[in-house]
């Protein structure tokens, strides 16, 4: 028996063992304990007790109460597998993922990555969803719909063919929806910035007050959306590229500032960079750097420019 499936049979007898009359605190604690060992425990787990709750909401947990236990527990497995395959968790570097726990909400399933982290969430109809860096997201699956909210970071989406269910990606006010296709999304604050690798989608404010007001985004197209005004930038797979070279672990600027290049930094590292010199903030920054790779980074800025770099502790400062 494969790690994966030794987990998930795991993950099958702690869901049944917790549904006997005797569950105790102790097994509580042992439970929590095997739970805190990985995050493959966890999310075989979430899957399995998602699968149980969708099984019962649909009245299918009947079973026939003259079968051996072991026949009952093996129909009861099959279904809640299953039902639990409608969303497939893959863990990534540096990120956690748990259920909605209101009663009230839709579940959902939500995703978080720590600063520099990347995760990927991986769905049954073949639609991706890859986090970036320090980045928050959460998803709902319904018969007719597909929705995701970005709470906070970036995003890159491979988005299956599905008429009948159309894709909604909601940031803040910014909506983005479509069909099939590959594009990603930037959240920060009231500003957000959409590109699109293949395909298309419809960017528009979700406010019912900016009603009828969207923005079609073709292949190649970079849409940056700040409260209800939206700029459409001139067609160029080079700046889509740039957009998304976090993919690959990657930073991309073109006569960036470097107070801007500093930001990107930031985003991916403990350590912070601080442009200490206003006269130096504006200047323009050109090149690939690798995103966790500060320190080189700097000592570019030294070699290149003869710039005056102090490090202490988490905290690296560049002046004249």
């Amino acid at each position: 028996m494969s790690r994966a499936a030794d987990i998930e049979q795991r993950a099958a007898e702690w869901l049944m063992r917790r549904g006997e009359p005797d569950w105790s605190s102790t097994d509580q604690d042992a439970l929590e304990q095997w739970l805190a060992e990985s995050m493959e425990n966890k999310a075989a787990f979430w899957r399995l007790d998602f699968g149980q709750r969708q099984i019962a909401r649909s009245g299918a947990n009947d079973v026939e109460t003259r079968q051996p236990a072991s026949i009952i527990q093996r129909r009861w497995l099959a279904r809640a597998m299953a039902a639990a395959a409608s969303i497939v968790i893959v863990a990534g570097l540096g990120w956690t993922i748990w259920p909605s726990l209101q009663p009230s909400e839709p579940r959902a399933l939500l995703a978080e990555t720590v600063v520099g982290g990347r995760g990927q969430m991986s769905f049954s109809d073949g639609s991706k969803v890859e986090l970036n860096t320090s980045s928050r997201a959460r998803a709902v699956f319904g018969a007719r719909n597909r929705d995701i909210w970005l709470d906070r970071g970036e995003a890159y989406f491979e988005v299956a063919h599905d008429r009948t269910r159309p894709f909604t990606v909601h940031a803040g006010n910014a909506r983005v929806t479509v069909l099939g296709t590959k594009f990603s999304v930037r959240r920060d604050g009231n500003r957000v910035i959409v590109a699109v690798a293949e395909g298309r989608v419809r960017l528009e404010n979700g406010e019912p007050s900016a009603a009828g007001r969207a923005t079609l985004i073709t292949a190649g197209d970079t849409a940056i959306m700040r409260d209800d005004a939206i700029l459409l930038a001139s067609r160029s797979a080079d700046r889509v590229d740039n957009e998304q070279a976090w993919r690959r672990g990657m930073l991309r600027f073109d006569q960036e500032t470097l107070a801007n290049v500093a930001a990107e930094f930031n985003r991916y590292n403990q350590r912070q960079i601080v442009v200490a010199d206003p006269e130096i903030a504006g200047l323009r920054v050109g090149g690939a750097f690798h995103a966790r790779n500060v320190d080189t980074f700097v000592r570019l800025l030294q070699d290149a420019y003869g710039l005056h770099v102090e490090r202490r502790g988490d905290e690296i400062k560049i002046s004249n």
